[in-house]
C-alpha cells in the first residue's frame, strides 16, 4: 500500500473515532498493526486538528452565540465552566508530563479501556431506563469531565470523548447536552495537545523528517470523515442511547487482544 494511501486510510480512522465515544487509539491500533506507518507519532496528533475544524464547523452557531452574547450571564457561565475544564485537563496534562508520564504503547492497556469502558456504557445506559435527565450544566459536572479527560489521557483506548460522555449522562445530563458539552470541550484540549507535540517535534534535535504533504492530507481527510461522523452522531442520538457503542468497545476490545496475541 503506498504512503499516500496509508494516510488517506488513517485520516478516514481518525475522523470516525475522535469524536464518537469508541477510541481513536483502539482504532489506530490496529490499523498501524496491518499497515505500518512510517511517519512520526506527532502525525497521529497533530491530523486532530481536522477533526477540531469539522466540529467547529458544525457548532458554528453555538460557538458564534457564546462568544458575541458573552455579556449574557448564561453564555459566561457555560464559558466559565468550558475553561475550568479545560483548564484542570491542562494543568493535569503538565503535572504528569513534568513526573514524566509515558503513554503506554501495547495493546493490553488499550483493550482493557475499550472493554471497560464499553461495559460502564452499557451499565449506565441502562441504569439510566426511566431516570429524569436534565439540560443544566453543573460546576460539579465541568469539573468531573475536566477529570474524565485526564483519565483518557493517562489509559489510551479510554477515548476522551467517551470518558466526558459517560461521566455527564451518569450526573443527569441529556445526550444532546452532554455531546455539545463534550465536543466543545475538546476544541481547545485537542489543539494544545497537537500544538504542543508539534512543538516538541520542531524543537527536537534529529526528529526524523515530517513529510508536510501528507500531514495536510491526512488533516483534510480527517476532517471531511469527522464532519460526517459528527453530524451523524447529532441525529442518532436524538432517538437511540450510547448503549450501541458500548457494546462495539466490548467487541474492538476483544479483536485488539485477538490481535496482539496473534502478533
Amino acid at each position: 500500500m503506498t504512503e499516500w494511501l496509508v494516510v488517506v486510510v488513517l485520516g478516514i480512522i481518525e475522523g470516525i473515532t475522535e469524536f464518537l465515544p469508541i477510541s481513536s487509539t483502539g482504532h489506530l491500533l490496529l490499523a498501524e498493526q496491518v499497515m505500518p506507518f512510517p511517519q512520526t507519532d506527532t502525525f497521529l496528533v497533530v491530523i486532530q486538528g481536522g477533526a477540531v475544524a469539522a466540529v467547529v464547523l458544525i457548532f458554528h452557531e453555538r460557538v458564534r452565540q457564546l462568544l458575541g452574547a458573552w455579556r449574557d450571564a448564561a453564555a459566561r457561565d457555560y464559558l466559565a465552566k468550558l475553561s475550568v475544564a479545560f483548564g484542570l485537563t491542562a494543568a493535569g496534562g503538565l503535572v504528569l508530563k513534568k513526573l514524566g508520564f509515558e503513554l503506554p504503547e501495547t495493546a493490553p492497556p488499550v483493550a482493557l479501556a475499550l472493554l471497560v469502558g464499553g461495559v460502564l456504557f452499557i451499565g449506565v445506559e441502562r441504569w439510566l431506563k426511566g431516570r429524569p435527565h436534565g439540560e443544566a450544566i453543573t460546576w460539579a459536572m465541568a469539573l468531573a469531565m475536566g477529570g474524565a479527560q485526564l483519565v483518557a489521557a493517562v489509559f489510551p483506548g479510554t477515548s476522551r470523548s467517551g470518558a466526558t460522555i459517560l461521566v455527564a449522562l451518569a450526573m443527569g445530563l441529556t445526550r444532546p447536552v452532554a455531546i455539545e458539552f463534550s465536543f466543545l470541550l475538546g476544541v481547545p484540549t485537542l489543539l494544545a495537545a497537537g500544538a504542543l507535540k508539534l512543538y516538541g517535534y520542531l524543537t527536537e534535535p534529529g526528529a526524523p523528517p515530517m513529510n508536510w504533504s501528507l500531514l495536510a492530507l491526512g488533516t483534510v481527510v480527517s476532517a471531511v470523515t469527522a464532519f460526517i461522523a459528527v453530524r451523524w452522531l447529532l441525529r442518532y442520538v436524538q432517538s437511540h442511547t450510547f448503549e450501541g457503542f458500548g457494546w462495539y468497545r466490548v467487541v474492538l476490545g476483544l479483536l485488539v487482544v485477538a490481535t496482539a496475541l496473534a502478533a
